[in-house]
């Protein structure tokens, strides 16, 4: 098929190629929405027939203790992969610990909610749902925060109430003193332990993890240049 090259396409062509292109790309990424909030109540759903069986009295008395591990096998027989015992199990506390499925948030994934439910503590879950909207985490970053521990870092230097205040909205930027963290976890740039390394060896570290560096500073931080040289009242 030939191709009219692009120095002969008239104004209204090219106009249309762009809104066939921009609709197109648009409706891709609305498809992958509704299928995410299809799965997210999904398998909400199935974790809420399984704690209303249980909470019927019926656990000890139909199943006992086996009952995720044969559901499992007879769903993996019906429908394949997806209903291993774990999994269900998730699903499970995804119902009793987001009790409300009109208040889940379609912005997170179920990848997203599968790493939350993993938190047992309320507060410490509440902050990592509240901080991961705010941020707009992917999957692999709400994992390095719940793993850095930053919400126990930031509720280290807080009374209970503004550890509840943190949990109900995430991190607030009220002050300076909310932007900078009194620690800092640096595991991925991987220095072995003890090990100290020259100022040279860690800029080449952290310019390497440039986009996880710029996650763990958090909020108001951008990157000007390497050895970037700053004017204050007309002196470097």
């Amino acid at each position: 098929m030939d191709i009219i090259p692009s120095d002969n396409l008239n104004v209204g062509y090219q106009e249309l190629l762009e809104r066939i292109s921009h609709r197109y790309v648009e409706g891709q990424a609305q498809a992958v929405r509704s299928v995410n909030e299809i799965i997210v109540e999904t398998n909400w759903q199935i974790g809420k027939y399984i704690v209303e069986l249980e909470q019927g009295g019926q656990k000890k008395a139909a199943y006992g203790s086996k009952l995720l591990n044969n559901l499992s096998i007879v769903l993996t027989l019906r429908h394949g992969q997806g209903f291993s015992r774990s999994n269900l199990n998730y699903m499970r506390l995804f119902n009793l610990r987001f009790p409300i499925c009109e208040t889940l948030s379609h912005k997170l994934s179920w990848a997203h909610y599968f790493e939350l439910v993993k938190i047992s503590d309320d507060l410490e879950r509440s902050f990592y749902y509240q901080q991961n909207l705010i941020e707009n985490w992917s999957v692999r970053e709400l994992k390095r925060q719940k793993d850095s521990g930053l919400f126990m870092r930031l509720a280290l230097s807080k009374n209970k109430d503004e550890i509840l205040k943190l949990a109900q909205h995430g991190q607030i930027i009220e002050s300076p003193q909310d932007i900078i963290k009194d620690i800092y976890v640096l595991e991925f740039l991987k220095i072995p332990e003890p090990h100290a390394i020259s100022e040279t060896e860690f800029e080449i570290r952290l310019l390497d993890h440039l986009q996880t560096f710029f996650l763990e500073l958090g909020k108001g931080f951008t990157f000007v240049g390497r050895q970037y040289r700053m004017m204050i009242n007309n002196i470097a």
